[in-house]
């Protein structure tokens, strides 16, 4: 990974925080560091091993310390911790400002993928990849996230007709930027400007071989390039090739993290990431006649009146059912005095 252009060791303090917020500090990381902590230096987690972590900081990357009983699984890419500049020692990490998760199959806990993520790109291809009920899963966890979701259709210029992927991916979440691109070509980069300014934080999330890492190559500066696959002609299917999550810098400002393909994305406590995929649906239910409509077939369900009417298509209402049901049957419950309730959103 590069280093940070023009950082100097003499920096003042306005210097330094200059150079800070070119990482993506801002006022959010900067309330939380307490008037003893004044000499810590604040790094960035730019990527997270077995055994180990790597930081960036103004000077460019650095290595991190951890205390004996510190789990490296309790960080993520783009997290923000204040060390010891003597020791490189972790003392603290910072409160994140936004958190990707996912829960593993049959796993305990959430996987954490990345930190303090201004935009999640959720990358398919224009081909046999392309799944909508995928992309669904992504958007609700890009909601429940924190950050603002974008989507990326690569391998446009493969494509007969990429328009026909980008109307149907713009009709899963109001308001949803939908970019269609060769992810080989520069004119990417500037299709995803607006989202990758100086300061600004974005990460790649989708399946194996749709073209991440080599998007990734595009937009960074980096001397060292990830790895990139061939596309299978039998399936259209790249082969996975991004095994770490890692932090890089973009041309012209600006942060990007990769994180490797994810196979099967399980729905679990995203219950707001749902309701703001499906607002349309969620802000009729409160309409209905009962209070614990199913909107399958009680009378005065105001649900099944627009679908009825033709404002709701009744495939989309379907989905909705089942992925609440989904992250229902997979959130965890908890025993309190009022008997069980389920977990909500987790505070970053």
């Amino acid at each position: 990974m590069a280093a940070l252009p023009n950082a100097e060791q003499d920096l003042t303090i306005s210097h330094l925080s200059s150079s800070l917020d070119l990482l993506g500090w801002s006022e959010f990381f900067a309330d939380q560091v307490q008037p003893s902590e004044a000499d810590l230096i604040p790094r960035r987690i730019a990527s997270v091993h077995r055994a180990r972590i790597e930081a960036i900081d103004v000077t460019g990357p650095v290595g991190l310390e951890l205390q004996a009983n510190i789990n490296t699984g309790d960080y993520a890419v783009g997290d923000w911790v204040l060390a010891d500049p003597l020791t490189d020692m972790v003392v603290r990490r910072l409160d994140r400002k936004s958190v990707f998760q996912r829960r593993p199959e049959g796993g305990r806990g959430q996987q954490l993928v990345a930190a303090n993520v201004d935009t999640l790109l959720i990358v398919t291809s224009c081909n046999a990849d392309f799944n909508l009920a995928r992309l669904e899963r992504y958007l609700i966890m890009a909601n429940q996230a924190g950050s603002n979701p974008v989507i990326v259709l690569t391998k446009a210029d493969a494509a007969e007709d990429a328009g026909l992927f980008q109307a149907q991916a713009e009709a899963l979440q109001r308001d949803l930027p939908v970019i269609a691109v060769n992810g080989r070509s520069a004119e990417a980069v500037s299709l995803l400007r607006p989202w990758c300014g100086v300061g600004q934080t974005v990460a790649l999330v989708g399946s194996s071989g749709v073209g991440k890492s080599t998007l990734v190559n595009t937009m960074t500066e980096s001397d060292t390039k990830q790895k990139t696959g061939t596309v299978r002609e039998y399936d259209a299917q790249g082969r996975h090739t991004t095994t770490a999550r890692s932090l890089h810098a973009i041309s012209g400002g600006g942060w990007v993290i990769d994180t490797p393909g994810i196979r099967t994305l399980y729905l679990s406590d995203v219950t707001d990431g749902i309701d703001t995929l499906f607002a349309e649906i969620t802000e009729l239910a409160p309409l209905c006649r009962f209070r614990d409509c199913t909107h399958a077939h009680e009378p005065g369900c105001a649900v099944q009146a627009a679908v009825a009417s033709g404002a709701l298509a009744v495939d989309r209402v379907e989905r909705w059912r089942n992925l609440l049901a989904e992250n229902r049957d997979r959130t965890p419950v908890v025993s309190g005095p009022r008997g069980n309730k389920t977990v909500r959103k987790k505070k970053y």
